[in-house]
C-alpha cells in the first residue's frame, strides 16, 4: 500500500497557508533490501571464563611454541594466559591461587580437526545417523551444527583424553557436504552454546571413491572420478556467477543511492534484489576466504587435481583430510600452505587407502608442511596423544627425529591453524585462552593419562573427581 507525505521548503503544517505546492512521493511498500539488510547468521555465544587468578608451578610446561620449561609455571586469569615461563613468576597478583603440581606435565588442550561426534552419536543407531545428507552430491547449504547432539556420551569421553576443541564435519558421501562446526568442549545444552566463539566455519568437500560410490548406487552422476571433478567445476562456476550478480547489485545499489535519492520520479525504482541461494551463498564465502575448505582426499594425484581446481576458481584448501599420500606432494603442500590432517597408521581399508605409510606425518614435517594427526573416530579421539607418539616412532624407523615440541604441534598448534583459531588456542603463551591439560606423565608415554582438563580457565574434567560432567543420556535414574 502506498503512503503519501508532503515536502517543501516550509513546514508541512504551512501547506494550508499556500507556501508549498503539494507533491506526491511514492514510498515503496517494502523496505529496500541492501546486502546488510539480508538475514544475518547467528552471532557467536558469549565466552564463559573463570575470572579467578591461578598459577600452576613446578610442572613441565610444554608450550608447543618451541619452549619446554622444566620446572616451569603458567599463570592465567579471566580465562586467559597471563604468563608462562621457567621457575616461578616474579610478580604474583594479590588473591592468586598458587598450586604446586610437581612432576606433572602441562600441554595446550588437544584439538581434533576431524570428528563426527554429535552427528554420528553413540550409541550407534539409525536414529543418531545425522552426518550425511546423501540426497544430492552438492549440499553446501547444510550445517553440521544443526545435527550436533550435545549429549553424545562420546564428547565426555573425549574430554578424558585431553581434547578441548573439535571440528565436527558432515560425512563424505557428497562432493560438497556442507558447513563444519567447531565446538569448544564446555558441556552445554545446545550446539550454538558450544560453538567455539569466533571460529570460522569450514566446508567439507570430498573427492575419490565415496561420492562416486554413493551416487552410482543411486543411478545418477557422479559415478566416476572425472564425474566428481566435472560436477565440482560446474558448481563453483555457478557460485562465481552468483557472486558476480551480487557484486553487480551492490554496485548498482550504491550508484542508485548516490544519484537517485533526490529524483522523485525514481524513488520506487531501485535495482532488483538477486534471489538468495543458500548453497551458492556458502560457496561465495569459500571463494572470499570466509569459510575454510577441508577436503577429504586420499590419493596424491587427486590432491594435485583439487589444488588445481582451487586455483582455477580462486579459493584455498586449508587442509586435506585423511591425505594418506600427502607425503608424495609434501613440497607442494608446504609451498602452498596446505595442512594435512591424517592418521598415524590407518591404511589399506579400501583401494584409495592402499599406499598410505606410517611415516606420512614425519615426512610432511621434514618438508616444512603442516602435519596434523586427526581421529575420525569417537574412540581413537581419546588417545590422540598416543596416535601422535606412534607417528613419531614410525618416523624414527627411517631416521627422522621429531622432537616433543613438533609432535605436540601435530595435535595442538597445527590443528588450531587449520581451524583458524590459532590466535586463541593451540600454544601456551601470554594472551592465548587458558585451554590446557595436566598429565601425570609425559603425554607421549603409553602410560600417560590426562588428570585435569581446563577450558577458559575452568576445570571441565578431573580424572579422580566426581562425574559432574556426564551426559544426561547416561545418568542413572536411580
Amino acid at each position: 500500500m502506498k503512503r503519501i507525505i508532503w515536502i517543501g521548503t516550509c513546514a508541512a503544517l504551512m501547506v494550508s497557508m499556500g507556501c508549498l505546492n503539494k507533491k506526491e512521493i511514492v514510498i515503496p511498500s517494502k523496505p529496500l533490501l541492501a546486502p546488510d539488510a539480508l538475514p544475518k547468521e547467528p552471532t557467536d555465544p558469549e565466552r564463559m571464563v573463570n575470572a579467578g587468578s591461578i598459577i600452576l608451578h613446578n610442572a613441565t610446561i610444554m608450550t608447543a611454541k618451541g619452549d619446554i620449561f622444566s620446572p616451569g609455571f603458567i599463570h592465567f586469569a579471566n580465562g586467559t594466559i597471563e604468563a608462562v615461563g621457567e621457575g616461578a613468576p616474579a610478580n604474583i597478583p594479590q588473591g592468586t591461587v598458587i598450586l604446586d603440581i610437581a612432576g606433572k606435565f602441562i600441554t595446550p588442550g588437544l584439538i581434533d580437526t576431524h570428528s563426527h561426534m554429535g552427528v554420528y552419536a553413540v550409541p550407534y543407531v539409525a536414529a543418531h545417523s545425522d552426518g550425511n545428507e546423501a540426497t544430492h552430491p552438492v549440499t553446501a547449504e547444510i550445517w553440521a551444527e544443526h545435527s550436533f547432539w550435545p549429549q553424545d556420551p562420546a564428547i565426555f569421553r573425549a574430554l578424558g583424553g585431553g581434547i578441548t576443541t573439535i571440528q565436527v564435519l558432515p560425512g563424505s558421501a557428497n562432493l560438497i557436504g556442507g558447513r563444519s562446526y567447531v565446538a569448544h568442549l564446555q558441556p552445554k545444552i545446545s550446539a550454538r552454546q558450544m560453538r567455539f566463539p569466533g571460529a570460522p566455519q569450514g566446508l567439507k568437500m570430498a573427492c575419490g571413491e565415496n561420492p562416486k560410490r554413493v551416487y552410482k548406487g543411486k543411478g545418477r552422476s557422479p559415478s566416476t572420478r572425472m564425474g566428481n571433478i566435472a560436477q565440482m567445476r560446474a558448481t563453483f562456476q555457478k557460485a562465481r556467477e552468483y557472486m558476480k550478480r551480487w557484486q553487480t547489485y551492490e554496485r548498482d545499489l550504491q550508484h542508485w543511492q548516490a544519484t537517485n535519492h533526490l529524483d522523485l520520479e525514481k524513488q520506487d525504482d531501485p535495482p532488483a534484489l538477486p534471489e538468495r541461494n543458500l548453497t551458492m551463498e556458502t560457496l561465495t564465502k569459500v571463494i572470499k576466504g570466509e569459510i575454510l575448505v577441508h577436503n577429504h582426499c586420499y590419493r596424491a594425484d587427486e590432491m594435485h587435481i583439487m589444488l588445481d581446481l582451487a586455483q582455477e576458481f580462486g579459493f584455498k584448501i586449508r587442509s586435506f583430510h585423511h591425505a594418506l599420500e600427502a607425503y608424495k606432494l609434501a613440497s607442494r603442500l608446504a609451498r602452498e600452505g596446505v595442512a594435512s590432517s591424517t592418521w598415524a597408521d590407518w591404511w589399506g581399508f579400501k583401494m584409495e587407502a592402499f599406499d598410505g605409510i606410517p611415516q606420512n606425518a614425519g615426512l610432511l614435517t621434514r618438508a616444512g608442511a603442516r602435519a596434523i594427526i586427526h581421529s575420525d573416530s569417537s574412540n581413537d579421539i581419546r588417545y590422540l596423544n598416543q596416535e601422535a607418539a606412534k607417528a613419531r616412532a614410525a618416523a624414527a624407523k627411517i631416521g627422522l627425529t621429531i622432537n616433543d615440541n613438533d609432535v605436540l604441534r601435530w595435535i595442538t598448534a597445527n590443528p588450531a591453524w587449520a581451524l583458524g583459531i590459532d590466535d586463541k588456542v593451540g600454544t601456551l603463551e601470554a594472551g592465548k585462552w587458558a585451554d590446557l591439560v595436566i598429565w601425570d606423565k609425559n603425554p607421549f608415554s603409553i602410560y600417560a593419562q590426562a588428570e585435569q582438563v581446563i577450558i577458559n580457565g575452568m576445570l571441565i574434567y578431573e580424572k579422580s573427581g566426581p562425574k559432574s560432567h556426564q551426559s544426561d543420556f547416561e545418568i542413572d535414574s536411580q
